[in-house]
C-alpha cells in the first residue's frame, strides 16, 4: 500500500515538579530521602489510574525547543510507552530547564515516580523523581522494548500461522519451497518489522500482522474466484495467490529502518524501493532457481505489481489473475486499518472526523 501523508499522536497535558537533587536522580521536595527509587511499585503509563502513584518507565521520545507568542523559549518534551504518549511545556524559568536543555536526550529511557492527577486542566503528572534508566533496572521489569508500538497479536503466533498457510496451501512443491525459504530466513526481522513508516501497521510486527491478514484474505479470494470461473484458462493458480501474498512486501525488510524513535528509508529503499527489492530477494533465494521460468515470471510480477500505481511506485500494473487478487487484499487491508486508526485516535467533537489524518478526508463516525 503507498504511504499517505499524515500522522495523529494522542497528548496529556503533565505538570513537572521540582527540587535541585545529585544530578544523577532529581527529586521532589517532599519524597523520601531515599537514594534509590524502590519503595513504589513499578507501573506502566499507560494504566496509572487517578491519585495513583508508582514508579513509571518511559521513553523520551521528544524534545522541541519552542517559543511562546511573546518570544520566551521553552522546551515541549513528550515521554512515552507502548499505548500512551505524554507532552507537556518545560518553560526557561522552570528550575527543570537547565536538566532538559543539558541532560534529557530523546532516545533514551527514564525512570520517574510520579502521581497521576485528573485536574480541570485535563490529566496531569506530579513527577517527583527522575533519573536515566540502567540495565540494573532490568531487574525491577525495565524492558526497552515494551516501549515500542507493537502488534496486538503474539508475533510468534503470526508467524507461525503464515508458515502453515504456506505449507496447507500451496501445493506446488518448489513453490512451497521458496517461500518456507524466505520466511524462515528472515523470521527475526519479520517478528519486529513495521509494514510502513508512518501509516498503515507502523508499530513493530506490523509488516507481520498485514502480511497474514492479506494472505488470509487471498486464500478467500483464491478459492471463491477458482469455483467461480473454473472455465477460465489458464486456471487460477490458488498456490501461487497465496505465495504473492505472503512475499509481496518481503522487501520491506531492506526498505524500511526501525529505530527506537523512528521507523526510516533505508538508502535502498530510497531509491531503489520494497518492490524491486522484494524481487531481488527473491533471485537470491536457492530455491526460486529450482522453479520453472514462467512460474518465476509469474512470482516476480506478483511482487512488482502488488502496488498497481507508478505514483505508488509500481513498475508494472496487475497483468495476471493472481496479481489482481494479491493487489486488492493489500490495497484493502491497509486502507481499512488506517479508518480503524482514525475512528480510535480522532477526537473532533461532531460526526465528522477531522480530515488531518492518513487518508486525507473526513470519516462519518455518526
Amino acid at each position: 500500500m503507498v504511504p499517505l501523508p499524515g500522522r495523529l499522536l494522542s497528548c496529556t497535558a503533565v505538570r513537572v515538579l521540582h527540587n535541585r537533587f545529585p544530578h544523577t536522580e532529581r527529586t521532589h521536595p517532599s519524597a523520601p530521602p531515599t537514594p534509590a527509587m524502590k519503595s513504589n511499585p513499578i507501573v506502566a503509563l499507560s494504566e496509572m489510574q487517578p491519585d495513583q502513584e508508582g514508579d513509571v518507565f518511559a521513553l523520551l521520545a521528544a524534545k522541541e525547543e519552542l517559543t511562546t507568542k511573546h518570544g520566551k523559549p521553552y522546551f515541549r518534551v513528550t515521554f512515552r510507552d507502548r499505548r500512551k504518549e505524554v507532552s507537556f511545556p518545560v518553560w526557561g524559568d522552570s528550575p527543570w530547564a537547565a536538566d532538559c536543555r543539558d541532560g534529557w536526550i530523546p532516545g533514551r529511557f527514564y525512570k520517574l515516580r510520579a502521581t497521576y492527577r485528573e485536574t480541570q486542566y485535563g490529566p496531569q503528572l506530579d513527577i517527583r523523581r527522575i533519573r536515566e534508566a540502567t540495565d540494573a533496572d532490568q531487574t525491577d521489569g525495565f524492558d526497552p522494548t515494551a516501549f515500542v508500538p507493537c502488534s496486538r497479536f503474539s508475533p510468534e503466533a503470526m508467524f507461525d500461522e503464515l508458515l502453515a498457510l504456506a505449507r496447507e496451501r500451496i501445493d506446488s512443491a518448489p513453490l512451497r519451497s521458496v517461500v518456507e525459504e524466505l520466511l524462515l530466513a528472515h523470521r527475526p526481522a519479520l517478528l519486529r518489522a513495521p509494514a510502513a513508516r508512518q501509516n498503515h501497521h507502523a508499530f513493530a510486527a506490523g509488516l507481520l500482522e498485514h502480511t497474514l491478514s492479506v494472505a488470509r484474505t487471498c486464500v478467500f479470494l483464491a478459492e471463491k474466484y477458482a469455483e467461480y470461473y473454473a472455465d477460465m484458462q489458464p486456471p487460477l493458480d490458488r498456490g501461487l495467490v497465496v505465495a504473492g501474498a505472503i512475499l509481496h512486501d518481503i522487501g520491506k525488510l531492506r526498505e524500511l529502518d526501525a529505530q527506537v524513535l523512528e521507523t526510516r528509508y533505508t538508502a535502498e529503499g530510497t531509491l531503489i524501493g520494497h518492490m524491486l527489492q522484494g524481487r531481488d530477494m527473491l533471485r537470491e533465494s536457492p530455491a526460486f532457481a529450482a522453479l520453472d521460468a514462467e512460474t518465476r515470471l509469474r512470482l516476480e510480477h506478483l511482487v512488482v505489481a502488488h502496488q498497481r500505481l507508478p505514483e505508488w511506485g509500481s513498475p508494472k500494473p496487475p497483468m495476471t489473475p493472481e496479481a489482481l487478487l494479491v493487489h486488492y487484499a493489500d490495497d484493502i487491508d491497509a486502507k481499512y486499518h488506517m479508518m480503524y486508526a482514525i475512528l480510535r485516535d480522532d477526537t473532533t467533537a461532531g460526526p465528522f472526523t477531522s480530515r488531518r489524518n492518513m487518508l486525507g478526508q473526513h470519516v462519518f463516525r455518526g
